[in-house]
């Protein structure tokens, strides 16, 4: 098992730190043009999320909210690693996934905001992005929800002797609930090609990982079902693409699953309206620094390799700025779902008897 972590007990300010200092960049033999698309994928999932955040605040978008703040570098390494024809499903953080498994994100941010042009004709709302075309089938508001379907999916590409391989992301806090166990042990049972991936941010939800877990190494979690584990560092988009790219192709080849942990900081609460209180002041600059945000980070790798310029900094500011600025405006004409199709998405097929009643509407037909 490959272990990338955090320093157990320590922060990774200081390993982060030092490697900041080095001149090696680490880059390697990396096309610029590619690292800079993924400068691009990743400026952009911050500032979606940014002005997701914002319209929330101004009761644009309602109900609960997730941001991928923090976690930019993560989302876009795992969706590199994916093919086209791979299956992806998300915990109820799942915006930045979307948009890297395809969707377009002008109808991801009407789905944020409740309209009819949304990816999920607005009613599913932020955790609950879903498009069969782009294969991403959810966005599951219940947690660990998605891991007993993730696996069904693995079985039915099984059954049908395809190459598919299935991913499923979750947080933390899902590794403690019984649809995790019961998951993993079919999946290993059966040799099913899936890759579980773990966003560890040492909070799932206000209780720490040390505290809720009895074995916090998470990767190593799986090994109750034989199952390989590996940590990566979650704020290295490249890290994460690499390590991730071998498990899932693995995966495909082999017949087996995995499971993959991705360390990043949350830079701010659970949800939108969550003030993050149980954290110390000093845990929140941690989380806030510099020396953990993905996108500073890979934004000084990039600077130190003569690849980011000033000016191709700007631009690619400015031309993210607008795609974004464009989404919200696309969001916001678009229009909202009309109450007669308030059932229409109730259950699959016909069912008979099924109740149509408006809150309005008599308990019983005169």
């Amino acid at each position: 098992m490959a272990d990338t972590a955090k320093p157990k007990g320590g922060t990774a300010r200081g390993s982060a730190s030092r490697r900041r200092g080095r001149k090696d960049t680490g880059l390697g033999n990396e096309k610029p043009e590619t690292l800079l698309d993924y400068y691009r994928q990743m400026l952009f999932v911050r500032r979606f999320e940014e002005r997701t955040g914002q319209a929330y605040t101004q009761a644009r978008i309602g109900g609960y909210c997730h941001l991928n703040l923090g976690e930019e570098a993560t989302v876009v390494g795992l969706m590199t690693a994916l093919q086209e024809r791979d299956y992806l499903f998300t915990n109820y953080r799942d915006h930045g996934y979307a948009i890297g498994k395809g969707m377009d994100p002008k109808r991801v941010m009407a789905e944020l905001y409740g309209r009819a042009d949304g990816v999920s004709k607005g009613w599913g709302g932020s955790m609950h992005m879903y498009d069969t075309e782009t294969r991403m089938l959810g966005g599951y508001g219940i947690v660990g929800g998605q891991l007993p379907l993730a696996t069904g999916a693995a079985l039915a590409v099984t059954y049908r002797g395809g190459d598919e391989v299935v991913m499923c992301q979750m947080g933390d806090g899902t590794t403690n609930i019984g649809a995790w166990h019961e998951s993993l042990n079919i999946a290993k049972l059966w040799n099913l090609p899936i890759v579980f991936v773990v966003i560890n941010n040492f909070t799932g939800m206000g209780t720490t990982v040390d505290m809720s877990s009895a074995e916090p190494e998470l990767h190593k979690r799986g090994s109750a079902f034989r199952i390989e584990g590996e940590r990566v560092d979650g704020r290295d988009v490249l890290a994460v693409r690499d390590t991730a790219t071998r498990l899932v192709e693995r995966a495909r080849e082999e017949q087996t699953p995995f499971l993959l942990e991705a360390w990043s900081y949350r830079q701010k609460g659970h949800s939108v309206v969550d003030p993050a209180k149980y954290r110390t002041d000093e845990q929140r600059d941690e989380a806030r620094s510099e020396e953990n945000d993905p996108v500073a980070l890979f934004d000084e790798r990039l600077t130190k390799a003569g690849i980011l310029t000033d000016d191709l900094r700007e631009e690619i500011a400015a031309s993210v700025k607008a795609e974004v600025t464009e989404a919200a405006d696309f969001a916001e004409n678009s229009p909202k779902p009309d109450v007669s199709t308030l059932f229409d998405y109730t259950y699959a097929t016909p069912v008979p008897n099924e109740s149509r009643r408006m809150p309005a509407d008599p308990v019983f037909a005169e």
